[in-house]
């Protein structure tokens, strides 16, 4: 049975025996909601009404993933993941579990078994996993307090994520890795050259503190989407920060488009803690 870490005083959590309540030694209760997720995201820790990625955000974004237009990450995510012992694995910043949905999959076809956790800091993203794969504990929680124990997990994902390096190297096990994607320099930059009137390249940098995790291995993975319906093309655009930073002229043209080619480019690395 998985432990999880209650958000307010970090004692145990317990379920008790209808499987609808979990609660801890002092008397802080939280209930299992009808879509089989738990919320431990206590008012207090947030930041505001409703943190995280917004419903059009999610159902956008589980409309294009549904699609497979990002199959070939979803592939390469289980290919590492599953390059190892039977595992614990979290993902940290889950969304509406497309990747852990696939990892499992693949998990089944090569008989390889993993307990798995889905944490998102978004109630929607969340409700909309736990509907889709009960096997998994989907949880709402931040990346800042992960309600689970020190030492508890062989694999955490953060995959597009926030990453929070001091609960991440909590939370994994000494011997335990950290796989991370990020965008690479050429990450849908079609659409990016549509929708800003200038492109601004960033510099290249890990996405964690190289004093306190070591790389190991490190994959670049480029393919191109050719995305025909318009309804797609939203669904990207909405989906990704995109649509909040872009102009309202540039949003105007991503809106007309009708067909689209695009560059997915994304790292995808490991890493191992050096404290």
């Amino acid at each position: 049975m998985l432990t999880l870490n209650c958000p307010i005083c970090a004692q145990p959590l317990r379920c008790d025996n209808s499987h609808r309540t979990w609660c801890c030694d002092d008397g802080h209760s939280f209930d299992v909601a009808k879509q089989g997720y738990v919320n431990l995201l206590p008012v207090q820790n947030k930041r505001s009404k409703d943190p995280g990625d917004s419903k059009a955000m999610v159902q956008a974004r589980a409309e294009f993933l549904r699609a497979k237009y990002y199959q070939p990450l979803a592939d390469k995510v289980a290919q590492v993941v599953l390059n190892g012992k039977p595992q614990t694995v979290l993902d940290a910043g889950c969304g509406e579990g497309y990747y852990l949905r696939e990892l499992l999959a693949e998990a089944d076809l090569r008989q390889q078994p993993l307990r798995c956790v889905g944490l998102d800091i978004s109630k929607w993203a969340v409700q909309l996993a736990a509907k889709q794969d009960p096997r998994v504990t989907w949880l709402v929680a931040s990346n800042s307090q992960i309600p689970l124990p020190t030492d508890s997990v062989d694999t955490l994902l953060c995959l597009f994520g926030f990453p929070v390096s001091a609960e991440f190297n909590r939370v994994l096990k000494p011997d335990g890795r950290l796989i991370m994607v990020d965008p690479a320099s050429e990450h849908l930059l079609e659409l990016k050259q549509i929708i800003y009137p200038q492109v601004h390249t960033k510099p290249e940098q890990l996405p964690v503190p190289s004093d306190t995790w070591q790389l190991t291995d490190k994959q670049r993975l480029t393919f191109t989407l050719e995305l025909t319906e318009r309804e797609h093309i939203q669904h990207l655009l909405t989906m990704t920060p995109h649509l909040y930073r872009a102009s309202s002229e540039g949003r105007e043209r991503a809106a007309a488009l009708e067909h689209l080619t695009v560059t997915a480019d994304m790292w995808v690395r490991t890493f191992v803690s050096v404290e």
